[in-house]
Order: C-alpha cells, then structure tokens, then sequence
C-alpha cells in the first residue's frame, strides 16, 4: 500500500530533502555518512540508514546498486517540488500577514507599512489615506443622542468611518432617524459621491416628507465630508530624522525646512494633491508599473528641490486610491526604492478590506 506523504515523519522529510539536495548537487547517490554530515539530526549512520530503508519502501528513493548510496525517485522528486512550492506559499503568507493584516481600520495598515518603508530604505517615507470622492459608501447611519442633535455615522468601503454630529433643523426621534437611515441606505449604499446623481437626490428629497430638512442637513454633511477628505487627506509619516544621515541634507537650516515640509500636513496635502495630479508630461519620469521619479526641482514641494523624491499609487478597489513616496538625497539608491514601492503597490493592490472583514 502506498504511503501518502503526510505520513513522513518530520525526521524522514528532513533526510528525504537532504538526499535530494546533495543528488542534485553532485549527481552521485547519496550514502547515509554524508546525510549524517548534512541534516543536522545528530543521529548515527545505522539509524539514518533505517530511515533510507523505509524511504525505498515507500518509494521516495532507490538504491541503484548494493553497495552505493541512494537517489530520489520520481515520487521522491514529487515531494520536494511540493515541499518547496509549499513552504514560498508559506513564507510568502506569512509576509503578506504581516504587511496587510486584516486590521479594523485602515489606517493601522498604512501606519505599519510606513514605518516598514521608512526602515527599509533608511529614508523618509509617507503614505497617504485613500481618496474618497470614488470612495462607495458602505452605510450610513443615525442616530439621536441628544433631543436636537443627529449623529451621523458613515461607513466607506476599506472600513474608512467618518462621524459628525448635527444639530437637527425639524424634530427627529430615534424611530424617525431609523426610518431616515433606511432610506438613505436604500438609494445611497454601494454609492461614491461622485455616482449620486440629480435624479437621486430628488427622490430621496420627496421620500424625506416632513423630514426633508434633516436629509437636506445629512446629505451635505456627506458631501463635505468626502469632498474635504478628497483635498484633506490622512497622511501617515515615519523617517524624517533619517534626513539627518545624510551630509548634503544635514545643513541645520536646509534640514529644518525639509523637516517643517514633511511634518506639516497641509504641505503634505499639497505634495499628495500635486503627485497625484502630475503626469509624465509635466517633467516627472514614470515607470510603466505607475513609479513616478522626481529629482531635484523636478518634484512638486519647493521646499524638497535638493532631494529626490519617488512615488507609487496603490489602489484598494471600489476607487479607493492613494499615493506612497520616499524622500532621500539625490543619490538614493533609485533601484532599491523603486523595488520597494513596487513591492508595497502590489501588497496594497492585492489587499481587500471590508466592513464584512470584522
């Protein structure tokens, strides 16, 4: 009967792979003092060749002659290629968890990621919150918390929640608010700003009745919102005393005045709204994967004319898209970033977050 392979002990799979990698290596079969030498087991030569005993049982390797070693047979091969495919999507998972966790909100994501940007390159690096005008709105809801006052709570796609609270123009109690929020839920769900349309807006406007003030006061408040986070958005910062590193950008007053353009966040805005508007035409070098490079005055910041500065947009689905860029002396090791941010675009990319990930 044949042995599955999971029915290896861990002591036989690490013999197994042993055998395997010196045949490859050398070409010669493979005798049990060379694999005492190799796998590390501390075991003596008798009992690693009762474990090569079983392994030809079971069909993993052969003894060509017998007085030679071993070799692996095509079941033998099967189980390495396996074993290794297994272990890249092992170590591959385990890196993908690390870097995109399935976090409650997004903002714990971009945080670690920007830290691990500005670590691994030793430069500084931001990461901006996702746009969200083509952000769809996941649901909204209100409630009364105070007779007069309406919260409003707006969940986006990628568990983005914004919260206001209102002061009511007609009387509202808590039934009321449900009955509002069912309906605006009804036509607004799966929505971006940008996709709700006249017509919309007036057929909600004739099923808010005596409540039409009120939906007036939440649907504005809705638009401001993702209007305001499209032009304001979170950028998330780590590395500026990396700046510090470098002779060229160490000079007290030209590191003052890129550290104030770094931590300001309406400068930062500005950088983001900037790069995010900018094409190849206006000067900046694009790679076909979306890396955009900026040396020098190329880049959009006066404030950052003697560094250069390389950006990637990710995009997390449902129009949620963002920029990510380090900042280092013009002569940063560009290979090594552009890697990096390729590498972090893609983890972006690939990740999926929901208010259903809870």
């Amino acid at each position: 009967m044949e042995i599955m392979v999971n029915e290896l002990d861990e002591r036989k799979v690490v013999i197994l792979k042993a055998i395997i990698k010196n045949y490859l290596e050398t070409g010669e079969p493979v005798g049990s003092r060379t694999i005492s030498k190799l796998s590390g087991l501390n075991l003596s030569s008798a009992t690693i060749r009762n474990e090569m005993s079983d392994l030809v049982e079971m069909g993993y390797i052969v003894q060509p002659h017998t007085s030679a070693g071993r070799v692996p047979t095509d079941k033998g091969y099967r189980f390495y290629v396996d074993s290794i495919i297994q272990e890249n999507d092992r170590r591959m998972s385990e890196a993908t968890s690390l870097m995109v966790q399935r976090v409650d909100k997004l903002e714990m994501l971009l945080k670690q990621m920007v830290r691990f940007l500005a670590s691994d390159t030793n430069y500084a690096a931001l990461i901006s919150g996702p746009s969200t005008s083509t952000t769809k709105m996941k649901y909204l809801q209100l409630s009364v918390p105070a007779p007069g006052q309406i919260l409003m709570i707006l969940v986006l796609e990628g568990n983005v929640i914004k919260n206001e609270v209102l002061e009511a123009i007609e009387e509202i109690d808590y039934d009321t608010a449900m009955q509002v929020t069912v309906m605006l839920n009804n036509h607004l769900s799966g929505l971006s700003l940008r996709e709700i349309t006249p017509k919309i807006i007036t057929d909600i406007m004739v099923q808010a009745g005596k409540q039409q003030g009120n939906v007036k006061l939440v649907l504005d408040a809705v638009t401001e919102l993702l209007e305001h986070g499209e032009t304001n958005r979170d950028i998330f910062t780590s590395g500026a005393k990396n700046i510090f590193r470098y002779p060229e950008l160490s000079d007290v007053d030209k590191a003052a005045d890129l550290i104030s353009a770094f931590e300001e966040k309406d400068r930062l805005n500005e950088l983001v709204n900037e790069v995010t508007s900018l094409t190849v035409a206006d000067g900046a070098g694009a790679s076909g994967s979306g890396i955009q490079v900026y040396i020098g005055g190329e880049g959009p910041v006066k404030n950052l004319r003697d560094c250069s500065l390389i950006t990637a947009h990710y995009e997390l689905g449902d129009g949620m898209k963002g920029v990510i860029g380090v900042i280092g002396p013009k002569r940063m090791d560009y290979e090594k970033v552009m890697q990096t941010l390729q590498n972090m675009k893609d983890q972006l990319d690939n990740a999926r977050f929901t208010a259903d990930d809870n």
